[in-house]
């Protein structure tokens, strides 16, 4: 069930292995080299259909149709497999729906033994796609910012259409998953934005109408080098939190659940505990749609985090290599409170960080 999936927390801890191993040797460099990405996020497509209002990677080139040749990045997910990388998720700068060969490369990610997802618009949710892919597919998270088409189109800076053709293609998605048989969950996602806080009520209830498992409501997080500000200053009252959290919890059911993200919500608002990212370069990486190599999506066209470009050098080369040893030792006193906040480490280090500086008498478990 979706209050299972740990998504307004983190999962690090299920990781003990690894994260044992950045205990030991996270400060020794030809230890630490070894140490591989559980989870990489890549950008099969450079290219995005809609532009979304809210969007944090405002500041990349925008719409470029650069796609990542399906070859090389196949290739590199069967060396990160081999490498100790667990998961992928498809999303990045742009829609990664968009990339001609994605059902292909999807196959391919899940039979090297890697978890693959989508984080996606789902406008190229086709059915040809989700026939050859969806029993491939771990989970797949859809971005719908709004409960009506008229909000939709203005949030998404999309046509009106596309947001009944999303919800066609999320029934057909949902069908063609269960004749498969497949594990594959779908869920939606949207931002909590002044602009369509009073229609996440219609689109719970959209949402649980067409067979999806849940919908997650997210606080936006302002993006430091974000050129947008437009929801910079945005805030809701608690009193309207806990009523809209209250109103849509009445739409919970057996096969659906609203997880409104609470916790991440009051960590934003209290702020971070730790002054260091403990998680890069160690716990994930990026890898962008022209092949670059990041440590941290956050910081994208940083060359203090790109690593390298898997045209050019292996993934073991990259994560091996000298630029990533300078990334760890700019790490070790790098001031993490200007980043952004809430941002997909943010859990991860807050768990690292106790397991740095354990309180007193943390015996007595």
């Amino acid at each position: 069930m979706a209050n299972d999936f740990g998504i307004d927390s983190h999962k690090l801890s299920l990781h003990p292995e690894r994260v044992s191993q950045w205990l030991k040797w996270g400060d020794n460099w030809e230890k630490a080299k070894k140490i591989y990405p559980i989870y990489v996020e890549i950008s099969p497509s450079g290219l995005c259909n809609h532009s979304c209002s809210f969007c944090g990677l405002d500041f990349t080139p925008q719409n470029k149709a650069v796609f990542l040749e399906a070859s090389i990045l196949k290739g590199c997910l069967s060396e990160m497999a081999n490498l100790g990388v667990k998961s992928v998720m498809f999303a990045g700068e742009g829609e990664p729906l968009l990339h001609k060969d994605m059902a292909e490369i999807t196959v391919h990610a899940k039979k090297t033994g890697i978890d693959t997802a989508f984080t996606t618009n789902a406008t190229c949710l086709t059915e040809k796609f989700c026939n050859k892919a969806i029993g491939s597919i771990e989970w797949i998270k859809v971005s719908i910012n709004a409960g009506t088409s008229e909000t939709y189109a203005k949030i998404h800076n999309a046509p009106k259409s596309h947001f009944e053709l999303v919800l066609r293609n999320i029934v057909s998605a949902v069908k063609i998953r269960d004749e498969q048989k497949s594990f594959c969950v779908i869920g939606v996602q949207a931002i909590l934005l002044p602009d369509n806080k009073n229609e996440m009520e219609i689109l719970a209830k959209l949402a649980r109408n067409i067979g999806c498992s849940y919908l997650v409501i997210k606080p936006y997080s302002q993006h430091p080098l974000s050129v947008t500000k437009k929801y910079k200053n945005a805030s809701f009252q608690q009193d309207e939190m806990k009523n809209l959290e209250e109103a849509l919890s009445r739409i919970n059911g057996n096969d659906f659940k609203v997880i409104f993200r609470r916790q991440t919500m009051e960590r934003i608002s209290k702020g971070k505990t730790y002054s260091k990212c403990y998680s890069t370069p160690f716990f994930w990486a990026y890898i962008s749609s022209v092949g670059d190599v990041y440590s941290c999506s956050v910081f994208l066209g940083d060359k203090r985090f790109l690593l390298g470009n898997i045209y050019k050098q292996s993934f073991q080369e990259i994560w091996e290599g000298e630029k990533r040893r300078e990334n760890w030792k700019l790490m070790k006193n790098f001031d993490a409170s200007g980043c952004r906040d809430g941002c997909r480490m943010d859990a991860c280090n807050r768990y690292l960080y106790l397991l740095k500086n354990p309180p007193e008498h943390f015996n007595f478990i």
